[in-house]
């Protein structure tokens, strides 16, 4: 039985005082099974070292982003050499904004995957399609390829350290989300996709996650779906609702 994942991308959001309040009146009061659930939130980085002071031990940490260089002369960039001697397990790479706003292609998404992994880091690793790939029926072709980018540069046995978060551009941050059976068919699809590409191990162990207006209202109903293993949490990540995300998947299917 694959353990459900909840992460919480706070994205670029909070002051300092935000977050702290954050931490102390939602996450640090979070009461989950750890034999069933796995949780992680993604602070800004700036905010790291404080929430690594003061969060409760069975909730762990992520970074949003990770560098496509190693360390050295590369201003601005922080490499996952360093997010590994800082401690924190998790990075979520190829997230939709990243690819949007800042040109990630799927190359990079898989190059990154691997820089990640090879320092034994765990990543969630994102794919989604944008509307008019949606309506236009290029769904599956659209994340074939950017599972396929990722493939290419990873050995069988590191897909044991990654998470697929399925997030559908079309309905992040819009209010809109896939229904059950909508979110049920891509999973489908990504599982079976990981039993011909990678093999049946990795059909059967690795979680695959929804992100896309995830709420308090949809969760428990998505959680029902057989290849849906949790969630990757945006806007309600930031709201005492993330609990209430949190306790649908510790209740399961």
């Amino acid at each position: 039985m694959r353990r459900y994942f909840v992460g919480g991308n706070w994205k670029c959001n909070n002051t300092l005082a935000q977050t702290q309040n954050l931490i102390n009146q939602v996450i640090n009061k979070l009461v989950f099974d750890t034999t069933k659930i796995e949780v992680a939130v993604a602070p800004i980085f700036l905010h790291l070292p404080w929430v690594q002071a003061n969060i409760q031990k069975n909730v762990q940490l992520a970074i949003q982003n990770s560098s496509l260089t190693k360390m050295g002369a590369y201003t601005g960039e922080i490499s996952v050499e360093q997010v590994k001697d800082f401690g924190i397990p998790w990075v979520i790479l190829g997230h939709s904004e990243r690819r949007q706003y800042y040109g990630e292609t799927n190359e990079i998404v898989g190059k990154k995957t691997r820089l990640a992994l090879d320092q034994q880091l765990s990543v969630m690793a994102c794919v989604g399609e944008k509307l008019a790939d949606r309506e236009s029926g290029q769904t599956t072709n659209v994340i074939q390829a950017q599972l396929a980018a990722i493939k290419k540069e990873l050995t069988i046995e590191q897909w044991s350290k990654v998470v697929v978060a399925y997030e559908p551009v079309w309905a992040i941050g819009t209010g809109k989300t896939a229904s059950p059976e909508q979110a049920q068919e891509v999973h489908a699809f990504i599982r079976g996709w990981l039993k011909s590409q990678i093999g049946t191990q990795a059909e059967q162990a690795t979680r695959i996650i929804y992100g896309g207006s995830v709420t308090e209202k949809n969760a428990a109903d998505l959680i029902k779906q057989p290849d849906l293993d949790g969630f990757l949490v945006g806007g309600a990540a930031l709201k005492p609702a993330f609990a209430d995300i949190v306790a649908a998947a510790n209740n399961g299917r």
